[in-house]
């Protein structure tokens, strides 16, 4: 089950998320919750961008928080023109059914000039955990 989008605009790139539980991967009583999400990075400015690296926080409900950061999204630093978009999919594992991520790209623009763009606070969450 699919939890509904979030999005941010931020320099003129759109970053829009999607959750999803697995529960065929999840292991209940392991504490082992497995998530995909799925990112749509749509630049809505006038200039190409580049994906230089990424930074993540990820927290579960037991107030357990990770960082994860480095070069790309799944191996690769797209290029992403004006009114194009990219479109990913990667996942987590957590050790409580809920929790979010929330994060930030590294992009440079064809000027050379980086930016920041954020990725917005977004649920993870096994479908039904909350009323």
């Amino acid at each position: 089950m699919m939890t509904k989008s979030n999005y941010i605009v931020t320099h003129a790139v759109r970053v829009e998320v999607q959750s999803n539980y697995i529960a065929q991967q999840s292991i209940e009583a392991e504490q082992q919750f497995v998530f995909s999400y799925t990112i749509t990075i749509s630049n809505q400015s006038n200039e190409t961008v580049q994906l230089i690296d990424r930074y993540w926080l990820i927290t579960d409900a037991n107030g357990e928080s990770n960082t994860v950061s480095g070069e790309g999204v799944i191996g690769q630093q797209p290029h992403i023109k004006p009114n194009e978009s990219f479109t990913y999919t990667s996942g987590c594992v957590l050790k409580s059914p809920l929790g979010n991520m929330q994060g930030h790209y590294q992009m440079q623009q064809s000027d050379g000039e980086l930016i920041q763009v954020d990725i917005p606070l977004f649920r993870l969450a096994k479908p039904n955990i909350l009323n």
